[in-house]
């Protein structure tokens, strides 16, 4: 398999025979090309309406929509004990909970549970990132819908964009305790998507599409961009906290108890006219924490900033969040925050203090 980009059929252009259709509902379980679908599956072209409402396709002309306990799914070609990431597009319709379910057959049977209850751009539509690792050289991907308690069968998000990315986690060095503190390596991105990807809380334990950082939350995400679409402040990828104090960014490192650390990072905005006087993030260890503040206008910018502190334990827990909520100027709606890159984690030497000579 390609190590990124869309699946077969990832965006739902080849579409199915009409004869294996009943108005949207596709009724043969293997009428969408490459994909097997189960419970109530519709497919939506753009333009349609439900209820006088225009339903949204992500990408291109067409896409699904997954009703009350549905499901797609794809067999897949991978690399036993290697990560991926899947990356696809959902827009919310009915439910005000709405949520997917993303998992792996052979893998982790609880699978991943990613909530789209929240919209948080302009366009009615967000991209998400899973990751899984593969026991085996062939898994079936299955994204799920349940019930949210809705009376018609057919309401259910619309999912379209499906993607995969092979993910080479980078290690740790003496020139940064921390994994992947540049955000270099991360899920699949869409060419030309104006979004970012949206990466949803996880398990400790889970795989992550963002390798050596979890994302802690209820229910809220944090936005991976990119320098094509986005001020970055170092390289090619950052990430936006897009949610305020309802989601942080976490990674959790070895450390030494007496030694001393020094938490290097920077905090900026991603030039997507999200202004704000000030933009503060929370930076914090269990050994100390301060809040960066950062005038924003919106047009891109960042401040570099440290954090000092003696470790007590054998792991020491960096984490990352916005203290505020903030939407961009331009009345959209969008969601938007402080921009997170390039962090960087050593141990520093103090030196001895001077003896006094008498």
């Amino acid at each position: 398999m390609q190590t990124a980009g869309p699946l077969l059929n990832g965006n739902f252009e080849y579409a199915p025979n009409r004869s294996q259709m009943n108005g949207s509902r596709v009724m043969g379980k293997y009428a969408i090309p490459y994909w097997k679908v189960a419970g109530f599956v519709e497919y939506i072209e753009s333009g349609a309406k439900q209820d006088h409402m225009v339903l949204i396709v992500p990408e291109g002309r067409h896409a699904v929509r997954l009703g009350t306990e549905s499901s797609i799914q794809q067999q897949l070609s991978v690399t036993r004990g290697k990560y991926y990431s899947i990356t696809f597009s959902a827009a919310r319709t009915c439910a005000q909970s709405e949520k997917l379910s993303v998992s792996i057959v052979p893998g982790d049977a609880s699978g991943g549970e990613l909530p789209v209850q929240t919209v948080y751009t302009s366009s009615g539509w967000d991209s998400y990132a899973w990751a899984f690792k593969a026991k085996q050289g062939v898994v079936s991907l299955i994204i799920h819908h349940g019930d949210d308690q809705v009376d018609d069968p057919a309401c259910g998000p619309i999912v379209d964009a499906v993607a995969i990315r092979t993910l080479s986690p980078p290690h740790a060095t003496h020139q940064n305790m921390l994994i992947n503190g540049d955000f270099e390596e991360g899920p699949y991105m869409t060419p030309g998507s104006p979004s970012g990807v949206l990466v949803p809380p996880m398990d400790e334990d889970a795989t992550s599409p963002l390798p050596g950082w979890t994302i802690m939350s209820h229910s809220k995400v944090v936005k991976y961009i990119d320098a094509g679409h986005f001020r970055v402040p170092h390289g090619s990828r950052a990430v936006e906290l897009v949610a305020g104090v309802e989601v942080a960014l976490v990674q959790e490192v070895a450390t030494v108890p007496g030694r001393s650390y020094r938490l290097q990072f920077s905090v900026g905005d991603a030039g997507n006219k999200c202004a704000a006087s000030p933009m503060s993030v929370q930076v914090a260890t269990a050994y100390g924490g301060k809040r960066v503040s950062y005038e924003s206008r919106g047009t891109g910018g960042y401040v570099r900033d440290k954090l000092d502190f003696k470790a007590e334990g054998n792991s020491t827990r960096v984490v990352f969040y916005s203290t505020g909520y903030h939407t961009t100027s331009d009345r959209s709606g969008t969601l938007c925050g402080p921009v997170v890159d390039d962090v960087s984690l050593v141990s520093v030497s103090h030196p001895h203090a001077r003896r006094l000579l008498r």
